[in-house]
Parts: C-alpha cells; sequence; structure tokens
C-alpha cells in the first residue's frame, strides 16, 4: 500500500489563497480557475504556490493592473531560481 504524504500550507500559500479570494470577491469572478492553475511545490514548511496572484493597487485602493502571462511566467522562472 502507498503511503500518502502530508502537507500544510505556507504562510505564502495561504497569503495566496487569501489574495485569490479577495480578487475573485472584487472581481465577482469564480474562484475555482484560480485555485485549480496554482503550482504548489513541497518545501520544509510546507506547500508554497509558484505562481499566486499578484495585484496592484494605487493609493486609493482601486486596482491598477494585474500581471499578464509574460510577467507570470518571469515571476515563475524566478521562483525556481
Amino acid at each position: 500500500m502507498t503511503e500518502l504524504r502530508s502537507f500544510t500550507l505556507t504562510d505564502q500559500a495561504l497569503g495566496a489563497v487569501m489574495m485569490a479570494l479577495q480578487r475573485s470577491l472584487l472581481e465577482q469572478s469564480d474562484i475555482v480557475p484560480v485555485l485549480k492553475n496554482f503550482n504548489f511545490v513541497p518545501t520544509e514548511d510546507g506547500l508554497v504556490v509558484k505562481n499566486p496572484p499578484i495585484v496592484k493597487f494605487n493609493s486609493d485602493g482601486i486596482v491598477i493592473s494585474e500581471v499578464d502571462d509574460e510577467e507570470a511566467s518571469l515571476i515563475d522562472e524566478t521562483a525556481t531560481e
């Protein structure tokens, strides 16, 4: 029988989930596709999300930009180095 490994979320991974939830609520969009696209990596401290959602706000709290696919791939490459 195969032994199942147990993982916990790091603070970073939990923050990524919370950011996805905030973004979903703000945009009134479905959170499921965002969560399904997360790339989790096991570390000594728990799971880390390699591609967390990134949103930039101005001083009034208004979304001014979101990361596009090209920026996301750069972030993903940086996270693996």
